[in-house]
């Protein structure tokens, strides 16, 4: 075999494989935006205000638990699941600077203190509503997070 043949060879298996992973990308995303209540979340885990750190991903609500997806990611279990009892946001902001840049656009960014290490969110107007409604939510007799 010639070894031009050999390299468009390759060149064809990386360029299906590639293209394979993509649809699996696009065909998962579908299956967890479909969920009631998904919508665009993305975290940082950072405090400051930095375009670094952003992570983009989906979150969707299940019962007492916020469940948040990497956009970019095989695994169908979430990354991170908050508690709404537990949860507490303190304060909201509009992206500054490179920040703009590296998230949503329109996405407003709240700060947290959760059990887990993500510190900010960023999501749309309507989406931090739904949150905020969420959290102050709950059966009669149970506690909620709270929004200080």
């Amino acid at each position: 075999m010639s070894p031009w043949l050999w390299a468009v060879d390759v060149l064809l298996v990386v360029v299906v494989l590639t293209a394979l992973a993509l649809v699996g990308l696009v065909l998962r995303r579908r299956r967890l935006t479909r969920r009631l209540g998904a919508f665009d979340l993305s975290i940082n885990k950072r405090a400051e205000a930095s375009a670094h750190g952003w992570t983009l991903g989906v979150a969707a609500y299940r019962g007492h638990t916020l469940r948040w997806y990497r956009t970019f990611s095989v695994r169908f279990r979430p990354a991170y699941v908050w508690d709404r009892r537990t949860m507490v946001v303190e304060g909201r902001r509009v992206p500054e600077g490179a920040e703009m840049h590296a998230l949503h656009d329109g996405h407003l960014i709240v700060t947290t203190r959760n059990r887990t290490p993500v510190q900010q969110l960023a999501l749309s107007p309507d989406a931090l509503t739904g949150l905020l409604a969420w959290l102050e939510a709950a059966p009669p007799g149970e506690s909620t997070g709270r929004v200080l």
